[in-house]
C-alpha cells in the first residue's frame, strides 16, 4: 500500500520533463521526487510506437516497483499519447498524462487560429486526434511537426543558429497563417520559450502543459489521501539510461538544485 510519504515518479525521454517537474516542485513543496530521463532512446517522437510503449512500461514498473512511487507522471506528449492506456491497465497508482493544451488555446484565440507545434510522434498519435476532432470544430487547428527540435534543445545549446533557423522554419508558417496562439506540445519546448515568444511575435500567445498536468497530479493525491503533509521540503532523485555524467550534465543547466544521476538498471 501506498502511503502518504513515499515519492512521486516522473519521466521523459530526456530533460524536456524538467518543465513538468519545475511546476510539480513549485506546487508541491514538501513531495520526494523521482525522476527518470530515458536519454538512450530520445527523442520517443522519432521512434516506433511499440518501442515507446515497451519503455514508459519498463521505466514506469522501475519507478512503482524499485522506489516505491506513489504515483506517476508521464512528462512527455508522445508517451502519453501512445503508452497511458497501457500503463493504467498494468499499474495500481495514480498515472497523470499529459497532453497539448489545446482546450485553453481554444478559448484564448482571438482570430480562431491555434498552432501547435509538437514531435511528429504526438501528432501522429490517437490522443492528440481526438484533441484535434474535438476542438476543431470551432478553432482552425494547424499541426506544426516539429522534428529534431527536441533533441537540439537537449544538447543545451539553446542561443545556437542552428536551433533559431529549426525555430524558424517552423514558427513561420503558424504566424503566416495568423496564429495568435502557439500551443508547445512538447515538455522540451518550455525551455525555449523566450526565443519561441520572440520569433511568433509580442501578439502571440505561448501555452504549454505543466502546470495543468501539477495541479492534476495535486488533485489525484489529495483525493487518494497521499498527499506528503510533512511540512518539510522534498528532495529529488535522477536516473539516466544513457551514461549518467553527461545526463547530469544536461540536467544541471535546467534545475536550480544539485543533481546526482543515477544509471538506470538495464
Amino acid at each position: 500500500m501506498a502511503s502518504a510519504s513515499d515519492p512521486v515518479g516522473v519521466f521523459d525521454s530526456g530533460i524536456g520533463g524538467l518543465s513538468v517537474l519545475q511546476e510539480i516542485r513549485r506546487l508541491l513543496p514538501a513531495e520526494d521526487l523521482c525522476y527518470v530521463a530515458d536519454a538512450a532512446y530520445m527523442p520517443y517522437g522519432e521512434k516506433p510506437k511499440a518501442l515507446v510503449r515497451e519503455r514508459a512500461l519498463k521505466i514506469a514498473r522501475f519507478l512503482v516497483d524499485e522506489q516505491h512511487c506513489k504515483a506517476i507522471v508521464v512528462a512527455c506528449n508522445t508517451a502519453t499519447g501512445i503508452a497511458v492506456d497501457l500503463l493504467r491497465k498494468q499499474l495500481d497508482v495514480p498515472v497523470i498524462a499529459i497532453e497539448p493544451a489545446i482546450k485553453p488555446a481554444s478559448e484564448l484565440t482571438k482570430t480562431g487560429v491555434v498552432g501547435v507545434m509538437a514531435t511528429p510522434g504526438t501528432l501522429s498519435g490517437e490522443k492528440f486526434g481526438e484533441l484535434h476532432s474535438r476542438f476543431s470544430r470551432d478553432t482552425k487547428i494547424i499541426s506544426q511537426p516539429c522534428p529534431g527540435l527536441a533533441k537540439a534543445i537537449e544538447s543545451g545549446k539553446l542561443n545556437s543558429i542552428r536551433l533559431r533557423k529549426l525555430l524558424t522554419r517552423f514558427i513561420k508558417p503558424l504566424v503566416d497563417q495568423n496564429a495568435d496562439v502557439i500551443v508547445l506540445g512538447c515538455t522540451h519546448y518550455p525551455f525555449v520559450r523566450p526565443l519561441i515568444r520572440e520569433l511568433a511575435g509580442q501578439d502571440v500567445r505561448i501555452i504549454d502543459s505543466g502546470e495543468a498536468v501539477a495541479r492534476q497530479l495535486q488533485r489525484k493525491l489529495a483525493a487518494s489521501g497521499l498527499e506528503n503533509g510533512s511540512g518539510q521540503e522534498g528532495h529529488e532523485r535522477f536516473w539516466c539510461s544513457s551514461e549518467p555524467g553527461a545526463c547530469r550534465g544536461s540536467i544541471a543547466p535546467f534545475w536550480t538544485r544539485d543533481v546526482c544521476t543515477m544509471a538506470l538498471p538495464a
